[in-house]
């Protein structure tokens, strides 16, 4: 293949989306939006690229591998272009906003990867989601989740199972174990493969108290329904009190759930440490059958903005909105045919075609030597001047 023939090759988990698929995602971006709004979160925009200190505040260890860096020709800092929304809206609240009560902001935007993560295989996904600050507690998290679940519901997603976790119960035994970094990694690794024998192998090799080793072989099989938390309980019977209280948290978080969305079945997981350097409580992702990456996900990451001068609780969660829209079946809205309008010049037609088109209608100006293809167009009426009128005609 010649330098010519790639030239309309993608980069790698570089996507487009063609004129079909772009209508129906940006219907669904209007209703998750507008849906956004109804409960009280504000849209924001923030910029693509920022300094990138700034933009790897609080989170540096999750994004800093995933963030394209480059030079900025200006002030000679280093930039990076955003990999996540998340810690560029929590800077919007602790910086910009600065409001003392409860904030709610929403966000929709493109964010660039330097590899394929979590929700497809796609390095530019369209990033959308909802944030709460200034509330820590279950019902903050509960409404979050909510939020959620209603965007998956609006998507049109089939099936979806909730998964529950918490990084403070992992975080506890560590602290209580007194693992020092590297130790703490490895064994965070093993517990996202739920690779049973390598976990037994990293605690016989730390030279822990029986009882401590117990309890880390027991997180990786601490998954399943409600039910699974009384057995957490007595597994982890020897933890701190911060374990406990975690495990105490989810319990109270799914009784809740019931009530809000008592036709979702909710999963829990206890080792489930999705972005465990970042969050700070319960964590959550949602699932459909067929797909083995969550289609959307969140959690708790209280005072990321206290880089930022402003501590503030904060849960909130995003969803990759081009995922959404294929795997999703939210219906596009029936649109009438376009309509063609011929290549003359007339200030009645002019008048006319301006009105077709407040009304919502798609016009097309015939040009002139150009031969129309009406269904490569989708025309399906035209313009024609009857007694002195341009009225509308099935196009013949």
């Amino acid at each position: 293949m010649n330098v010519q023939d790639r030239s309309w090759l993608l980069p790698e988990g570089i996507d487009e989306l063609l004129p079909e698929q772009a209508a129906a995602l940006e219907v669904l971006r209007r209703r998750l939006l507008d849906t956004y709004r109804s409960w009280g979160y504000r849209l924001v925009i923030p910029p693509v690229i920022e300094y990138l200190d700034s933009l790897l505040t609080g989170a540096g260890k999750d994004l800093e591998l995933q963030t394209f860096q480059l030079t900025d020709q200006l002030s000679g800092r280093q930039l990076g272009i955003r990999a996540d929304m998340t810690p560029q809206v929590a800077r919007i609240d602790a910086h910009q906003l600065q409001q003392q009560g409860p904030t709610r902001l929403c966000y929709m935007g493109s964010v660039l990867r330097t590899r394929p993560d979590g929700f497809s295989s796609s390095r530019s996904p369209l990033q959308i989601g909802a944030e709460l600050y200034g509330h820590a507690g279950i019902e903050s998290d509960a409404e979050v989740l909510c939020l959620m679940m209603e965007t998956l519901r609006i998507a049109g997603l089939p099936e979806i199972y909730l998964d529950l976790g918490h990084v403070g119960i992992f975080r506890g035994l560590a602290r209580q174990a007194g693992l020092d970094e590297q130790q703490e990694a490895a064994l965070f690794e093993a517990l996202q493969r739920k690779a049973r024998p390598e976990i037994g192998e990293l605690v016989a090799g730390f030279d822990l108290p029986p009882a401590q080793a117990a309890m880390f072989e027991a997180l990786a099989d601490l998954n399943g329904d409600a039910g699974v938390l009384a057995h957490a309980r007595e597994a982890l019977a020897e933890a701190p009190q911060d374990v406990l209280a975690a495990i105490d948290y989810l319990e109270a978080l799914g009784l809740q759930l019931g009530h809000s969305l008592p036709e979702t079945p909710v999963h829990y997981d206890l080792a489930e440490l999705r972005a465990y350097h970042y969050q700070t409580g319960v964590v959550f992702a949602a699932f459909v059958p067929g797909q083995g990456n969550e289609v959307a996900r969140g959690g708790r990451y209280d005072h990321i903005g206290e880089k930022f001068g402003r501590a503030r609780p904060a849960t909130g969660f995003s969803a990759d909105l081009k995922t959404l829209m294929l795997l999703g079946d939210a219906g596009a809205p029936m649109e009438e045919p376009a309509v063609l309008a011929p290549a003359v010049t007339d200030p009645a037609l002019d008048a006319r075609i301006r009105e077709l088109r407040a009304a919502g209608r798609v016009v097309i100006r015939e040009l002139p030597g150009q031969a129309i293809c009406p269904d490569e167009a989708g025309i399906g009426e035209q313009l024609r001047l009857e007694d002195g009128d341009w009225v509308l005609r099935p196009y013949e």
